[in-house]
């Protein structure tokens, strides 16, 4: 029998984000997944401006930028006469984001799911490690101390013993019906979509192409270009009593009656599913030494695009909590796992439960452009929580449990951002005022490697050693500090701690909860 720290059950996008995060922490663990190929669909294909900082975080972001686009616009036909194009923010009501030095991307990002798995499973490799295929999870049997598992290999049966397992298997995830955790809420089997990747001849790649039917929206089809591929994903909703085969004789005959159209000729058939709609959310995101995350945790209509960004959010705030606690920090840390992911994804269930029940009933009106819908997923917070400790007087808009905004600065001489200060396994603290160099002194001395803490000091200075020279005040303005000031940025790039306090007595009782 083998012992790991941590069994991750399931490849996709929120599993492997997991796995790179804890490779590059030096977390012996393994990524299982019981297909025997890696997944070849576009499925889920748009990343949110968040998700994206966490990939660069991660180390991908420009293999993702360059197997991607922008989101192109939609335009709608009847038979071969075009009535309009809108942009999605247009379409659905999501507002457009404006490119300042705290937020870095603005733009739905646009790659197919295989591509960001693949993406993602190089970089796994990179870190040393990789995923093990045909590798099915059959038993688990938690205890205090650990989990038995039981894998189905193609050579046999092996018994494992993990000191934690997080399910990232899917919403069928047998990791939770094995929990016996309850999985609320509906799945509608009478809503039911094609998705298929095909070639096309006929239609231009600069538009998302849509045939719709005012009397009966579900007879409709579209057809979308897939950003760095000579592939469209085509999608065409279908009823439970007229499900078709999906094969290339099936989608063409569905294109033809739908669309009107003449000169389209579908082609090269990759890969075909059948959607249907599961609106669902697991009751517990714990049990034990048992994680759920990503659709395991939570399942999402398509609309807005949430489903894949928030299982990768999921497995960013949790890889670092599991390594701290595998390196001796308080085990009472994992709780705050579910304490601030479930609410998170409460909430964008409800708005993309809303989105799918508006349907393409044209562009949004002014009432909906108005709803908080945080698409771009830059203002879910973890305010209140366990580990967001607000501690100035005044707190302004930025406060703890708040994503910390990106910024310009200097250090060493070189101009460069935040993030790029932020990027890695660290915590980061941020020190304001004429005590900043004492703070950040003690701070070093005290937790070593697992805090980097710089003095922010006047664009006047050269940013070296433990200074950043804030040019042009940016980041006192994006923080919204304006005296002396703590802020202290855990590796997820959310502020854990704010505290305008003129020593680190505050920050020390902080970081006792987390590091070892």
């Amino acid at each position: 029998m083998s012992d790991i720290s941590v069994l991750i059950i399931g490849a996709g996008p929120t599993g492997l984000t997991l796995a790179c995060d804890l490779a590059r922490r030096d977390v012996r663990f393994r990524i299982i997944d019981s297909a025997t190929d890696h997944f070849a669909g576009s499925r889920a294909k748009g990343l949110m401006p968040r998700t994206l900082e966490v990939l660069e975080d991660l180390g991908v972001i420009d293999q993702v930028i360059a197997s991607g686009g922008t989101f192109p616009p939609f335009r709608g036909y009847q038979r071969e006469t075009v009535l309009w194009d809108r942009d999605i923010y247009t379409m659905a009501g999501f507002p457009r984001l404006e490119k300042t030095s705290r937020v870095p991307y603005t733009e739905f990002w646009m790659v197919p799911q295989w591509r960001t798995v693949e993406i993602l499973r190089d970089r796994l490799v990179e870190l040393g490690g990789r995923v093990e295929l045909e590798t099915g999870l059959t038993n688990l049997v938690p205890d205090d101390d650990g989990v038995l598992a039981t894998l189905s290999t193609s050579d046999g049966t092996e018994n494992i013993r993990a000191e934690y397992v997080v399910g990232a298997d899917g919403g069928r995830s047998f990791v939770r019906k094995s929990l016996g955790v309850n999985f609320l809420g509906e799945s509608i089997d009478s809503d039911r979509s094609i998705i298929a990747d095909v070639r096309a001849e006929g239609p231009d790649r600069e538009h998302w192409h849509m045939w719709l039917n005012a009397a009966n929206p579900s007879n409709r089809v579209a057809l979308c270009p897939l950003p760095a591929t000579d592939v469209f994903q085509y999608v065409a909703p279908v009823t439970t009593e007229d499900t078709p085969e999906l094969t290339l004789e099936s989608l063409q005959k569905i294109f033809d009656e739908r669309s009107g159209m003449t000169g389209v000729r579908v082609s090269d058939l990759s890969w075909a599913t059948i959607y249907r709609a599961n609106i669902r959310m697991a009751d517990r995101f714990r049990v034990g030494r048992v994680f759920l995350a990503g659709d395991a945790a939570h399942v999402h209509s398509p609309a807005g695009g949430q489903g894949l960004n928030t299982g990768i959010q999921d497995a960013y705030n949790l890889g670092w909590k599991l390594a701290a606690v595998l390196d001796g920090a308080p085990a009472e840390l994992l709780n705050s796992y579910e304490e601030e992911r479930l609410p998170v994804a409460a909430n964008v269930l409800g708005f993309t439960t809303h989105l799918h029940q508006r349907g393409f009933k044209g562009a949004a009106t002014e009432s909906e452009r108005a709803m908080d819908h945080d698409v771009n997923q830059l203002l879910l917070n973890y305010r209140g929580g366990p580990l967001s400790w607000e501690r100035r007087g005044i707190p302004g808009d930025i406060r703890a449990g708040d994503r910390a905004p990106d910024a310009f600065c200097r250090h060493n001489g070189k101009s460069c951002r935040l993030f790029d200060i932020f990027r890695g396994s660290h915590f980061t603290l941020l020190a304001f005022g004429e005590n900043s160099a004492a703070i950040v002194r003690a701070t070093n001395d005290q937790h070593g490697t697992n805090v980097r803490a710089f003095s922010v000091e006047n664009s006047e200075t050269s940013g070296s050693g433990n200074r950043l020279s804030d040019i042009d005040g940016d980041i006192r303005d994006g923080y919204g500090i304006q005296g002396e000031a703590i802020v202290l940025i855990r590796p997820d790039g959310y502020i854990g701690y704010c505290s305008d306090e003129t020593n680190s007595d505050g920050v020390h009782e902080y970081l006792k909860m987390l590091l070892s």
